[in-house]
């Protein structure tokens, strides 16, 4: 099933197909009724219901919902980091689990836009179009995504309404005349910061790249396993602009903002939007590279087209320590 098909089934409940729904709301008091009646619905239709928002809006469902607890399940995200490509596998095994458990569910999704950088930003917008890609042909479950008008930025506003086939206003949920589902308008990536350093390699250049990498991060205090876990991502991009990017490629190194950023950059066209973005199964043949990748980076951002080859910005914080446990259901 295509997304804008799902979109047009979903809208009759229990429907086949994935419901993206964004719930622009004013203030907390809103956002409570809102998520609220949402959440009664589901458990009247012995619906579980996945809620990942914030910590205060955490603990004021917490407070009103006390008679159902085992039907509203929380994510802990933060262990998932800032990086919004490890959000879908999240979102992914838990749908996965409870379709196979023979639940029907639902969600709500809060973005912590606040605190975030301009390219994190970028980040977690692309990452709502793509969950109409990630989730088109899923089993049938609704997810609802809340947007505060009093504090999130007019422009994170649009790009929402762009994002999400449905929305929910005025207590209506009906399709959303904004909705695009033709290709996603990336923003340019900007200049590097100068200075950087510049190194093309090809193949036999391994080596070549990764004391690259590590001179730099050595000269900015970049250490321990931080430091081991970018060599690995700087590895797996820089085989696989040789594998498929015409045989080698063009790595770049700065410093900008308190972050190393390592760019690659080759011929290759990448033709899947989610690649790095599912999790790999266990007895899958290659397409780790990119998984792994987000995995270990802080953030990862992706540019590729037919003609302009592909570039690949690999983020790693100089300020603080990174984690890579695995995020967690709390009922």
């Amino acid at each position: 099933m295509t997304p804008t098909s799902a979109v047009a089934s979903a809208l009759d409940r229990g429907a086949p197909g994935f419901r993206h729904e964004m719930y622009p709301h004013h203030g907390t008091d809103e956002f409570l009724s809102g998520a609220l009646s949402f959440i009664h619905d589901a458990l009247a239709g012995e619906e579980i219901v996945l809620v990942a928002v914030s910590a205060d809006k955490e603990q004021l469902l917490r407070s009103e919902i006390t008679d159902t607890p085992a039907g509203v399940v929380y994510l802990d995200t933060t262990a998932l980091g800032r990086n919004p490509g490890r959000l879908i596998p999240a979102w992914q095994d838990w749908i996965t689990a409870q379709a196979q458990a023979g639940h029907p569910v639902r969600g709500i999704n809060e973005a912590a836009w606040s605190g975030r950088t301009a390219a994190e930003s970028a980040e977690l917008r692309y990452h709502e179009w793509l969950l109409n890609r990630a989730f088109a042909g899923s089993p049938a479950w609704w997810l609802l995504c809340p947007y505060d008008t009093t504090t999130v930025d007019p422009e994170i506003l649009r790009a929402g309404r762009r994002c999400h086939p449905l929305v929910l206003q005025g207590g209506e949920h009906t399709p959303s005349d904004a909705f695009s589902d033709e290709a996603y308008p990336h923003e340019p990536f900007g200049v590097p910061c100068d200075p950087f350093e510049e190194l093309a390699f090809t193949r036999g250049g391994l080596s070549t790249v990764r004391e690259k990498v590590a001179a730099c991060a050595g000269a900015h205090g970049l250490e321990g396993s931080r430091l081991r876990e970018l060599q690995v991502a700087v590895t797996e991009c820089a085989v696989n602009s040789i594998k498929y990017g015409g045989g080698g490629g063009t790595l770049r190194t700065w410093v900008e903002d308190a972050t190393l950023i390592c760019e690659f950059h080759d011929d290759g066209y990448l033709e899947d939007p989610l690649a790095g973005r599912r999790r790999p199964t266990v007895d899958q043949l290659g397409g780790r590279g990119l998984w792994l990748v987000h995995q270990l980076c802080d953030l990862v951002q992706i540019r590729t087209g037919p003609t302009g080859g592909t570039t690949i910005r690999l983020h790693t914080y100089l300020d603080h320590g990174g984690s890579l446990d695995e995020p967690g259901p709390r009922t």
